[in-house]
């Protein structure tokens, strides 16, 4: 699912709302998570899941066509751990 397919899922959940304001909501949403990665915190959405920062270090790699050594730089990447109901969802629990 994509963020526009969301968002129309929601509006025909919700025939009370506007659309564009369903969309602000949706947007609003996902750009405080973003903001809140970015500032290293991490954010939980009970029954959901929890994104966090975590910290890859720098290490020397390899370019796969030429095998010369690469040095890759330190990085963060955001990390998703997936709550428990959506788990059992997902097995069928």
């Amino acid at each position: 699912m994509i963020k526009s397919e969301l968002i129309e899922k929601l509006a025909a959940e919700n025939p009370h709302l506007f659309h564009r304001d369903i969309e602000n909501i949706v947007n609003a949403i996902l750009d405080e998570v973003g903001d809140a990665l970015a500032r290293g915190d991490r954010v939980e959405l009970r029954g959901f899941g929890a994104f966090s920062v975590k910290n890859r270090p720098a290490r020397v790699g390899r370019n796969p066509r030429t095998g010369e050594q690469v040095d890759v730089g330190e990085k963060y990447v955001p990390q998703f751990k997936a709550g428990k109901e959506i788990r059992e969802r997902l097995n069928g629990g």
